[in-house]
């Protein structure tokens, strides 16, 4: 993902979840992105390309552990 890109699905994301704090940073790999919410690792953003359209997949783990915590 180049930075144009990074940036405008930054601001896209800080808009629907309300939430300014949420950051996308590069990976050594050029087709993802971390996702962080104040500095907290949330998940990953795959760029997909195909037949002409793209696509950026949210990928977001929530372990059995974490949800003890609003339980």
């Amino acid at each position: 993902m180049n930075e144009i890109e990074i940036q405008r699905v930054q601001k896209y994301l800080q808009m629907k979840f309300g939430q300014s704090d949420l950051i996308l940073r590069t990976r050594k790999t050029g087709d993802s992105v971390e996702v962080l919410l104040k500095g907290e690792f949330l998940g990953v953003i795959y760029k997909d390309e195909d037949e002409g359209e793209t696509s950026y997949d949210f990928n977001m783990a929530i372990l059995d552990i974490d949800l003890n915590e609003v339980a």
